[in-house]
């Protein structure tokens, strides 16, 4: 069995009409990253990018971002559109959790915007926000998705999600 496309109501977004390859558009909400229960991001600056099938992923400016909480991670991986991505531990008091933050320091062509910015898992935070409402992660343990309610699916990594209409 497949997954259908919901559809969106009003003020709602379907993950489906998002574009591919990826587009990164400002987002002047307040977004937050929440860690061993201290705020260790908060902006109004987030860069949002958007591609079909994903929920948003959060890239926020690197002065936006609390420098002791995140320390480099040895792994790095590569995404076709926006090139090498680095990974960073996240850190607060006792506090760890691996891998939890990754950033773009050269991004290919199209992707610059996303230099000096850093994208949270929401899985191991505390919680991330959007405008006040907690996130839920999107499926899948290589996703990086936020899920609001201003979003509709059904989302990659979830069960049976080769869509149909």
């Amino acid at each position: 069995m497949n997954a259908r496309r919901m559809r969106p109501g009003p003020g709602q977004e379907s993950v489906w009409e998002y574009p591919r390859p990826p587009i990164v558009l400002p987002d002047g909400r307040l977004v937050e990253v929440v860690f061993g229960g201290r705020t260790i991001a908060h902006t109004t600056r987030a860069l949002r990018v958007l591609e079909t099938g994903h929920a948003p992923v959060f890239y926020i400016p690197v002065e936006d971002v609390a420098a002791e909480s995140l320390v480099p991670g040895d792994r790095t991986s590569y995404c076709d559109f926006k090139g090498e991505a680095r990974y960073f531990h996240v850190v607060a008091g006792e506090r760890h959790a691996l891998e939890a933050a990754w950033a773009y320091a050269a991004p290919r062509p199209g992707y610059e915007a996303l230099s000096g910015h850093f994208a949270f898992y929401p899985a191991p935070m505390d919680r991330c926000l959007v405008d006040g409402e907690v996130v839920t992660p999107q499926p899948g343990a290589f996703r990086g998705g936020w899920v609001t309610s201003d979003i509709v699916g059904p989302f990659l990594g979830e069960p049976r999600t080769f869509v149909i209409d």
